[in-house]
């Protein structure tokens, strides 16, 4: 089968710190990076190298070409990706000695998104299929909807989490995506619980307690402890996740077993500094498996 990703793709400007800077603080960093990055590339990469067949939808500015060789080294080709009159989109991540960040987004040419472009990549797609989703993006119920009536699974991280786009999106939604917070906030802000959202399924990450698998009408939920590691940077680990789930559902792994397999390759990228480059290979996940 094949995992489909309507994604967000940045230029990530990494600054190493002591600690975080508070309001209104200046802070010299003791090292700066620059590299690929983005939710929905993130996604990808993590989905590639757990062995799925992947497809990314997304869009970068016409001056960004080095792009190209980037993802190329990542094994994500461009014929679904476009070139557009708006600068790439980018974030400024700083992150501590403890491997917590802060992270500012400039959207750029992910919310300039082709339409037909979308149309075009998804119209090979088939039953079973997954389709992965961002609030990164523009056109993401369109990317949902023409997916669903191909009889394609839509998986949605609610991250960065706004609730407007959340509820446009959630009708056609079959996997519903969140960490601990984004479902709190959902769940104030609707009244709703989550065992009750209608939708197959939600999948709930707590940072380093672990996933919970929550089928609506169904008790109890599936829990995955996470892995015990010393985090180096946590940029990217919720992307790590939800790519490698995906990728280990498509190769038709149980709910449990793809919540394990999940859980530790976000151990290990949070291991290794930056966020597409510290996607773990399959086999090493494995390995940290059989361990």
């Amino acid at each position: 089968m094949t995992v489909y990703c309507l994604g967000s793709i940045n230029i990530d400007h990494v600054y190493r710190l002591t600690e975080l800077p508070l309001a209104g603080e200046t802070l010299s960093a003791r090292d700066y990076r620059p590299g690929l990055g983005g939710k929905g590339i993130n996604q990808s990469i993590a989905a590639k190298r757990a062995g799925a067949t992947v497809v990314h939808i997304g869009a970068v500015g016409e001056d960004d070409l080095w792009i190209t060789e980037a993802l190329s080294r990542h094994g994500i080709g461009m014929g679904c990706i476009t070139t557009v009159p708006v600068p790439t989109g980018h974030a400024i991540v700083a992150v501590d000695d403890r491997g917590e960040n802060q992270i500012i987004i400039y959207s750029g040419a992910n919310l300039a998104q082709d339409p037909a472009l979308i149309a075009a990549a998804l119209a090979q797609g088939q039953a079973g299929d997954i389709l992965l989703l961002q609030n990164e993006t523009s056109h993401q119920v369109e990317a949902a909807t023409l997916a669903r009536k191909r009889g394609m699974k839509v998986f949605y991280s609610a991250a960065p989490f706004a609730l407007e786009p959340l509820l446009a999106v959630l009708p056609q939604v079959t996997h519903l995506l969140v960490n601990a917070g984004e479902g709190k906030a959902l769940v104030e802000a609707t009244g709703t619980a989550l065992d009750a959202l209608p939708v197959e399924a939600v999948v709930v990450t707590h940072g380093a307690s672990g996933a919970e698998w929550i089928v609506p009408g169904r008790t109890p939920s599936d829990f995955q402890p996470a892995f015990s590691v010393t985090p180096v940077d946590t940029t990217g680990a919720g992307d790590c996740f939800a790519g490698s789930l995906a990728a280990a559902l498509d190769r038709g792994e149980t709910t449990r077993d793809a919540l394990r397999y999940a859980a530790a390759a976000a151990a290990l990228q949070v291991t290794r500094p930056g966020a597409a480059p510290a996607m773990p290979e399959r086999a090493e996940v494995e390995a940290l498996l059989a361990r």
